[in-house]
């Protein structure tokens, strides 16, 4: 089984943080303290399960490196956790969103530390269960956009380069990759080559993005055979439905074959 890191973002290593943290080996987690640093953000190369937050004013004061915490969460698509009072809390709101947090423990606190650890392995364990997409495009904007229409049934993770997701296609498997068509340096067209020549990925389902809606453009984009495309003109809902459309075709061609 591979190790499970909880990123626990304090600026004091306080008796409850020690507490949390020794409390996750009972879930077979592994806590990692560290202060709402950016080098120390940055240092931690593992790959996260879940980041909890001390919400207390001395980390909120320090929101650049907050900003870098919230922008690994979205790459990496991880539940965030927090705890504080409740005006640290809506502070930090501000800063990383209501969507991205997905469970706040409110100061002061009346629950047991193990039924505090209990509640983020459970809400983990129910974020893993999520079909994962991974959105690949060179725009920040766009990102945030698809992160957002998915995010409410689906895992999404993102990267803005194909290096980005290539390094993510190392060591993790989406169900599913949104593919920016027309990204500068290295195209989504290439970017699929890589792909497909890749054995442990290669038969990933792609759908490509694309602003360009003239036959011509659609006609190349299907050449290159992928489950599907999107265009980013359309509604968002129906991208929503043509993803889960999609997936539930996939479920139930599989069920056909048991």
């Amino acid at each position: 089984m591979s190790v499970q890191n909880i990123l626990i973002v304090s600026e004091v290593k306080t008796h409850l943080m020690l507490s949390i943290k020794e409390h996750f080996k009972n879930v077979d987690y592994t806590g990692i303290i560290i202060p709402a640093d950016t080098d120390a953000i940055n240092e931690i190369k593992d790959t996260l399960s879940g980041i909890l937050i001390n919400a207390d004013w001395e980390t909120i004061k320090q929101q650049k490196s907050l900003m870098v915490l919230k922008n690994r969460a979205i790459s990496e698509g991880v539940p965030v956790f927090s705890i504080g009072h409740s005006d640290s809390l809506k502070v930090l709101r501000l800063i990383f969103s209501d969507r991205l947090i997905s469970y706040e423990f409110l100061r002061p606190i009346r629950t047991h530390v193990s039924d505090m650890v209990n509640k983020i392995a459970n809400v983990i364990k129910q974020h893993n269960m999520q079909k994962k997409i991974l959105v690949v495009d060179d725009s920040g904007p766009m990102l945030r956009l698809v992160k957002g229409w998915l995010s409410d049934k689906y895992s999404v993770f993102t990267a803005n380069s194909a290096a980005m997701a290539i390094k993510y296609l190392s060591s993790n498997r989406p169900d599913l990759i949104l593919l920016d068509y027309e990204m500068p340096v290295v195209d989504g067209k290439q970017v699929l080559e890589m792909i497909r020549t890749e054995t442990d990925f290669a038969d990933i389902p792609v759908f490509f993005l694309t602003k360009k809606d003239d036959n011509e453009s659609i006609m190349k984009v299907k050449e290159l055979k992928p489950e599907g495309y999107l265009l980013k003109t359309m509604e968002s809902s129906m991208i929503v439905q043509t993803i889960d459309e999609f997936f539930n075709k996939r479920r139930a061609f599989s069920e056909k074959r048991q």
